[in-house]
């Protein structure tokens, strides 16, 4: 007889890239502003602002995305992803990079209007940040290959158009530092993925939107926007 009142949910795993091993996924944290954006927040480093999705909100990027419901303004923002494969708290920095396992490229799909009103208002993100499928992410390549990726273009189009181009040089918060500051604040878990911000140029996507985007010596992901729910109230 199962100890369980009913079956638990299945292990969200992510591919390796040239592997038939599967990437186990913990918890996800995403970090709030990590380019230059041109505007006021810009001219102080400010303390970086972790947020949250569930585990379940991973999707491989690849097929369609799903668009959301409750919204009228579906956003992209292309990340370097940093996958954990040691446990650790309060991490120095200088060994911060030895709890790595890997890297990829993912989308932190956004509600744009949702988080705008939740800012206005003073309230949470949740809604905005943390529906199903808003975290497709790239197989994960091991940093045992490529190394601790520094340098490299980040980059996203729509329909051919670019619209965010950076680079990895111009992240305010290092991968390094970023682990050492999260850490601080929660044990990190292996299985654990960080976003670690998007530079500019984030916009709406319309249902049909072929998105092509990357990280440089990472990762790429090529997915489509499917059609608005019937249900969608905006």
């Amino acid at each position: 007889m199962s100890p369980y009142v009913f079956a638990p949910a299945q292990s969200v795993t992510l591919d390796v890239q040239g592997s038939d091993a599967r990437f186990p996924v913990y918890r996800l944290f995403c970090l709030g502003r990590n380019y230059p954006w041109g505007d006021a927040q810009d001219a102080v480093r400010q303390a970086p602002l972790f947020f949250m999705k569930p585990a379940s909100a991973v999707v491989p990027a690849e097929g369609e995305l799903a668009y959301p419901p409750l919204t009228g303004d579906f956003c992209h923002e292309i990340e370097l992803v940093v996958a954990i494969g040691a446990d650790g708290a309060d991490i120095p920095q200088e060994q911060a990079l030895a709890h790595v396992w890997g890297y990829a490229a993912g989308l932190d799909l956004t509600r744009r209007d949702l988080q705008m009103a939740a800012k206005a208002a003073g309230q949470p993100w949740e809604a905005a940040k943390a529906f199903d499928g808003s975290a497709p992410i790239s197989a994960v390549v091991p940093a045992s290959r490529i190394g601790h990726p520094d340098t490299g273009a980040v980059w996203l189009r729509v329909n051919g158009v670019e619209r965010q181009r950076s680079s990895l040089e111009q992240q305010i918060w290092s991968v390094s530092e970023i682990i050492s500051r999260l850490s601080q604040s929660i044990r990190l878990r292996a299985g654990d993925l960080i976003m670690t911000g998007t530079p500019p140029g984030v916009a709406a996507l319309q249902p049909g939107d072929v998105i092509s985007a990357g990280i440089d010596g990472v990762g790429q992901l090529d997915v489509r926007v499917g059609a608005r729910p019937a249900l969608n109230s905006i």
